[in-house]
């Protein structure tokens, strides 16, 4: 389990790190949720107005069971959906199950606690009148018919139809009652709030620092089930379900997970799911935030897999699957593509100057780390939905790191083809094809050796890359088959187009 603890060690370095507020790792007890309704409040709890947001994403308040949440009920403390933060729900002929009980027990809890803040207080005052659902539809948000029943779809005499029927994730057509017409669930709306104080210019509690911690100290002070933490080797609150949402909002796949404690789960190995790893609540919380943080900042995404690259102490480093030509742009070696492509010249230079380029880009590197620095490479794939392993994971030394990438790229550096834009043409978008020298993406890799069969095959093209990514960071040799694979395909020059044989 070291890569949970490198994780971890991230975290704490990257907390520290002078980010713009988009790029921070997100604090501990909270999750990424998609909004779609803002409603803004005063500090009495009184409503002043709302608006449907697009594509927004926002840091919200969780609790260990919410954040993992699937179904049943298992209300975040303060933005939820509709169904859990509005009392009006059921008269107003909602379709799904209304949990408002437990959002309201547990926002009442945490404001009634020492550690409260004004913002969930205000909030709380405003969900407990039950004018949730009444206040959206006056503000057109939502729409009633003429029984006075939540409308799936928007009516069609509206001049200035509500942008929620067109943000939210339509219903599939079995489970719609007009076939004919997009219909959405508004349960399903996840509402955030901002409170406007007087004074206080920062009204989102969505971004609210001081909100963030009121919530951290309720909720660590609220975990009771303590037990000896693998990791710090200490006795702390333990965590019984571990985050998900690595990969995106809607990952629901877990790294770490135990949801069965009867039956043969265990095969009689262990009694129950504590034995084989116990895990600190804090130390999950930071090491699934910075996996999720590192991946959004610099994780290579094939499908369902992902690899990420990382300095322990957050300093960069250069990426073992990039594109080494987008990154050394400005100084590599280019020739354009003419009419007769057979004049271009292999010989003119076999990569005296890529080398040359690349050993300066490395050595950039290597003088903003130590050479005792801890990097670490990890990769991540699901079989299925709720299910995530790690497919691959190295922990190497900065200067053993740049040695092998160096020689990656050095050894596998050749003629490449790409297609750019021409800044030099008076055309709209026009483009052009060059042949710089540099080493081959794993993608190009896999398209050479099995061609057109890696369009419908995914599977294999996940493997291909899987398997190419230890020749570049552990040295090994490329695996034989594809050699033989590609050379079979070479030999068969009149299957190509002469650019793709080129290539």
């Amino acid at each position: 389990m070291s890569w949970i603890g490198k994780l971890y060690e991230t975290y704490n370095h990257a907390i520290g790190l002078n980010l713009p507020d988009n790029n921070k790792i997100m604090p501990i007890s909270h999750t990424l949720q998609n909004a779609h309704i803002n409603i803004v409040i005063d500090i009495n709890g009184c409503f002043k107005r709302a608006s449907v947001l697009e594509k927004t994403q926002i840091i919200l308040p969780a609790t260990e069971k919410s954040a993992s949440r699937t179904s049943g009920q298992a209300p975040h403390p303060l933005a939820d959906k509709i169904q859990y933060v509005a009392k009006d729900y059921p008269s107003y002929g909602g379709l799904k199950k209304s949990y408002f009980e437990g959002y309201e027990k547990q926002l009442d809890d945490w404001c009634s606690s020492q550690q409260s803040h004004p913002k969930a207080i205000a909030v709380y005052n405003y969900i407990s009148n039950g004018n949730v659902i009444k206040d959206l539809v006056d503000s057109k948000i939502l729409y009633v018919d003429v029984n006075n029943k939540l409308m799936a779809y928007c009516p069609v005499e509206e001049d200035n139809p509500s942008l929620l029927y067109k943000v939210l994730q339509a219903l599939p057509k079995n489970k719609r009652q007009n076939e004919d017409e997009v219909e959405i669930e508004p349960g399903d709306a996840l509402i955030c709030w901002s409170v406007e104080i007087e004074g206080e210019p920062n009204s989102d509690t969505w971004t609210d620092t001081t909100l963030y911690q009121s919530w951290i100290d309720y909720d660590l002070k609220n975990i009771t089930n303590t037990d000896f933490c693998f990791i710090t080797g200490k006795n702390n609150p333990i965590s019984v379900n571990h985050p998900a949402k690595l990969r995106h909002t809607g990952d629901k796949a877990k790294l770490i997970s135990a949801n069965d404690s009867g039956g043969f789960t265990f095969r009689g190995r262990f009694s129950d799911a504590k034995q084989p790893i116990s895990i600190s609540y804090d130390v999950t919380q930071k090491a699934h935030n910075a996996l999720r943080w590192l991946i959004s900042r610099q994780g290579f995404r094939n499908d369902t897999q992902v690899f990420v690259s990382w300095a322990v102490s957050g300093k960069q480093i250069p990426k073992p699957l990039d594109n080494v030509f987008d990154l050394l742009n400005d100084d590599i070696e280019i020739q354009e593509e003419t009419d007769d492509q057979e004049t271009i010249d292999y010989s003119n230079d076999i990569g005296q100057n890529f080398a040359s380029n690349l050993n300066k880009y490395i050595a950039g590197y290597s003088t903003k780390l130590d050479p005792n620095d801890q990097i670490v490479i990890m990769g991540i794939d699901s079989a299925t939905p709720g299910r995530m392993g790690i497919i691959y994971y190295r922990e190497l030394l900065a200067s053993e790191f740049f040695d092998r990438i160096k020689k990656w790229h050095s050894d596998f550096a050749w003629q490449q083809r790409f297609t750019v834009d021409d800044k030099e043409s008076k055309k709209k978008n026009a483009k052009k094809t060059i042949w710089p020298i540099s080493s081959p993406v794993p993608r190009v890799i896999a398209d050479a050796v099995y061609g057109n069969v890696l369009k419908s095959n995914d599977t294999l093209k996940k493997s291909v890359i899987e398997r190419i990514l230890p020749c570049i960071v552990d040295g090994r040799n490329i695996p034989y088959d594809l050699v033989i694979s590609a050379v079979r395909r070479i030999c068969n020059r009149h299957s190509f187009d002469h650019w793709e044989w080129e290539r």
